[in-house]
């Protein structure tokens, strides 16, 4: 019975993330409303405040869930696990709403009150563990500091789907990212890691 209990738990966590990621995602998080989200998502307003208190503290959650939308397609290590996190997430930044929520609210929240930078730096540490996997099996050109090329790839990732969300509507944001790795991967990545490395769009492209 308590397995039960906490599957439907987790099951009601998971649609009111869904049904707020939608709604986040077309109007914002200002003009977002509670009874809109619990009406995409079927539920009441007691099953809400059972796990989330408010409605930025459902933000906060969406937010936090963009690297979940992400990693369980990742099955690769050092450079190549770092550039495929930035395919697959160009990618379904075109095709997830939860992802596309969390990355707005991300960039978006100055202007209703939060600043919260956990999913940035959470986003870098990711990167610098691929890094350090790429360090330790040779792919980096000697005198490349991994937190600073974590936190670029962060900055730039951001900047590339701002940009080309407001010139197509991220139409081409998977080719804007294989670029940008056309430029850096020559500058941090030793010859033979970097003519190893496969920056094929097509490995974004996840079920």
């Amino acid at each position: 019975m308590a397995e039960i209990r906490q599957e439907r738990a987790v099951r009601t966590r998971e649609l009111l993330l869904r049904a707020a990621a939608e709604e986040f995602d077309e109007k914002g998080y200002a003009a977002a409303l509670i009874n809109h989200i619990l009406a995409r998502a079927g539920l009441t307003a007691g099953a809400m405040y059972f796990h989330f208190k408010s409605k930025e503290d459902l933000a906060v959650a969406v937010m936090n869930a963009q690297k979940h939308t992400i990693e369980p397609h990742l099955n690769s290590r050092g450079l190549q696990r770092l550039v495929d996190i930035t395919l697959v997430w160009a990618h379904r930044l075109r095709v997830d709403p939860l992802l596309r929520a969390g990355v707005r609210l991300a960039v978006e929240q100055g202007s209703f009150g939060m600043h919260d930078a956990s999913t940035f730096l959470e986003w870098r540490e990711i990167m610098v563990k691929c890094l350090a996997d790429a360090e330790s099996d040779k792919e980096l050109m000697p005198g490349v500091v991994l937190e600073d090329v974590a936190e670029f790839v962060v900055g730039a990732c951001t900047g590339i789907q701002l940009y080309a969300n407001l010139v197509n509507g991220r139409e081409d944001l998977v080719e804007r990212t294989v670029r940008m790795w056309e430029l850096l991967l020559p500058g941090m990545a030793v010859p033979s890691a970097a003519r190893r490395i496969s920056l094929d769009a097509e490995r974004g492209q996840v079920s």
